[in-house]
């Protein structure tokens, strides 16, 4: 059965693209297009799912909402770039399957909300800049010392990441000051799978 995706453009709905292409499993997009003055998604989105959010995953009678759970559910489902080992890697790959949107991603929409706010909102990001410091300072650590985020081999959990380090290049400082994470960036966006990925999704600022 066809996979469907309810696909907002210029999101973080992105990766589950990405995903499915690196998995070679057939699917179908459904687009959404953000408000032109708010940037928010559209109302038919809370057509699809109550939280008028996207992505949304439909694999049959299935509805999945947070892109981490539907990263998991097809993993699962077909066996694939899950961890190579159930050691060390499988932890790895939990950790920071969750943590993308646990831990950097809060810290990067607070500065996106600070940033629209004169005055006090740059005295705000000043504030907040450090603590996104040391959560690349510790993503540059970890990557510097293997090439993907659960050990050799490329898994979920690098599609889970990678919005959060996409958008930091454009919001949080990333930069050539880290060059381990950018140099993990530039090997995730010559992938074939993930420059399908971008063909299929429509506008996409962040690659």
């Amino acid at each position: 059965m066809t996979l469907t995706v309810h696909h907002l453009n210029n999101s973080r709905s992105q990766r589950l693209l990405w995903l499915l292409e690196e998995l070679e499993l057939p699917y179908e997009i459904r687009f959404y297009e953000r408000d032109k003055s708010t940037m928010l998604a559209p109302p038919e989105l809370k057509k699809v799912h109550p939280l008028g959010k996207s992505p949304v995953l439909e694999d049959g009678a299935i509805k999945l909402v947070e892109t981490g759970a539907i990263c998991e559910y097809l993993v699962e489902k077909t066996g694939q770039l899950g961890p190579a080992d159930s050691g060390v890697g499988q932890r790895r790959y939990r950790q920071f399957l969750h943590y993308a949107e646990g831990s950097v991603m809060p810290m990067l929409l607070l500065i996106l909300a600070m940033s629209k706010i004169p005055l006090l909102g740059q005295l705000a990001i000043k504030k907040v800049q450090p603590m996104l410091d040391v959560h690349l300072d510790y993503i540059e650590q970890e990557l510097a010392s293997r090439p993907w985020f659960a050990g050799q081999q490329m898994t979920a959990a690098d599609i889970m990441m990678s919005f959060p380090l996409e958008a930091a290049v454009s919001r949080g400082g990333l930069g050539a000051s880290r060059p381990a994470t950018m140099a993990w960036l530039k090997k995730i966006h010559a992938r074939p799978a993930y420059k399908l990925a971008l063909e299929k999704g429509g506008t996409y600022d962040y690659a």
